[in-house]
């Protein structure tokens, strides 16, 4: 967890420093939270914002003020449930209608199916007419990057078959894709 982490004045009232509440809970929250988010969820939701969202909560409730006095047990407890209760509002939002994570496995399988087929000839052809007219107004050593890149070959592999740095290469790319948003 990054060291620039805000824990609540509150934990002074269990009798110690602030941080030492942070790192003895963190890892804690972080399980429970990542537990309560599930697998499909926690694509979307990041346990350690969870716990970071609890902290932030009670340092907002209580801010300096002295928690109750059951010490560290009460001060997990507390945690604990806004921890459960942050997770089950994310996992609300994201299973709202319009962002349904059942629907959004769905659609990306559509995507898995439409990049797995052949283009038709049709689209063959469009294809290569539109790279042959862009790669027409490149001169040699920048059309012979992008068709190797077009082709797959890395920045290293195509440093060795031209005879380049690999920053030249890098550099070239980057001035042709330039030139073609243009």
């Amino acid at each position: 967890m990054p060291s620039d982490v805000f824990v609540p004045q509150a934990a002074i009232a269990c009798g110690t420093e602030p941080r030492a509440v942070f790192d003895r809970y963190c890892r804690r929250l972080i399980g429970l939270a990542r537990f309560h988010l599930g697998g499909r969820l926690r694509r979307k939701v990041d346990p350690e914002d969870v716990v970071q969202s609890a902290f932030k909560s009670l340092l907002l409730r209580y801010g300096g003020a002295t928690l109750p006095q059951e010490g560290w047990e009460g001060l997990w407890g507390l945690l604990t449930l806004i921890t459960i209760r942050k997770c089950a509002d994310r996992a609300h939002y994201h299973e709202a209608d319009c962002r349904d994570l059942h629907r959004e496995a769905g659609s990306a399988s559509l995507w898995r199916v439409a990049a797995d087929r052949d283009p038709t000839p049709e689209e063959a052809v469009v294809l290569a007419e539109t790279v042959e007219e862009l790669l027409s107004g490149l001169r040699g050593d920048e059309r012979t990057i992008v068709e190797l890149s077009l082709q797959g070959y890395s920045t290293q592999e195509i440093s060795e078959q031209i005879g380049r740095a690999e920053r030249t290469v890098r550099r070239l790319r980057e001035q042709v894709r330039k030139q073609l948003e243009k």
